[in-house]
């Protein structure tokens, strides 16, 4: 079973990374109960600005979705399971091309590859077309409530499933400062919704229709204290497309 977290129908939409999009604007501050009576949410007309930041944890590195990445990424989803898994439809090469272009640029949505930080930092020189895994995506979906947006992970490479490398990085984009989060996973995906309830999610739903359940997780005081102490040792690193060198 894959390692796939969210449904998708393939149009995808940390340290801490709270500070991170703050300093870049991602943020901006608004009363709220926690964190001395303010906190800070979604700039959603700025969210594609990760174009050029590159985030380090222990098993994976993030990197903005790029036309590097397309090649590969097209390999994947001609996967039957990770179209099911994915709730996608198979795209040409072309249009796949067209999906990252509209990624990068959609003020909605912020995606990241995955790449394998083990691979990646053990051969100087690879591409990160080699050392890709998966991506990690977040988008807001409900234009009246700004705090909520929904995150999918997919970790694509086999070999790769069941090591922590999905749970890193859904990690280090819980940490960017929204208060309540959404995952909308495939009834018979176990793996993933195992991953999620162990991040503190909660199913809030089930759809019969979908084949597919909901889980939550709003981000309360202990909550937010809980994703900062796992995300302290993420870094932040310029990032230019292909140009991102291992540490």
């Amino acid at each position: 079973m894959a390692e796939v977290g969210g449904a998708r129908s393939h149009a995808h939409v940390g340290g801490a990374a709270a500070g991170w999009a703050w300093e870049r604007g991602w943020l901006e501050e608004v009363d709220h109960p926690f964190c001395s009576g303010r906190f800070r949410r979604w700039w959603a007309a700025t969210m594609r600005l990760n174009q050029n930041t590159m985030l380090l944890g222990k098993k994976v590195v993030l990197v903005p979705y790029t036309s590097e990445h397309v090649p590969r990424y097209h390999e994947w989803m001609k996967s039957e399971e990770l179209q099911r898994l994915t709730a996608s439809e198979p795209l040409t090469l072309e249009q796949e091309y067209a999906m990252q272009r509209s990624w990068r640029e959609d003020a909605d949505k912020c995606t990241f590859v995955v790449l394998d930080a083990e691979k990646w930092q053990a051969q100087p020189g690879a591409t990160e077309e080699s050392c890709m895994v998966g991506d990690v995506n977040l988008f807001l979906t409900d234009l009246e409530d700004p705090t909520l947006g929904e995150i999918e992970v997919m970790i694509a490479e086999p070999s790769c499933r069941g090591k922590g490398l999905g749970t890193e990085a859904v990690l280090a984009m819980l940490s960017y400062g929204l208060t309540k989060f959404e995952a909308k996973i495939g009834q018979g995906n176990e793996p993933s919704i195992r991953m999620f309830q162990k991040l503190h999610f909660e199913q809030v739903a089930a759809s019969s229709v979908f084949q597919e359940v909901t889980l939550r997780l709003t981000v309360s005081e202990s909550e937010h204290r809980w994703l900062l102490e796992q995300t302290s040792h993420v870094e932040e690193k310029p990032y230019r497309d292909g140009s991102a060198e291992p540490c």
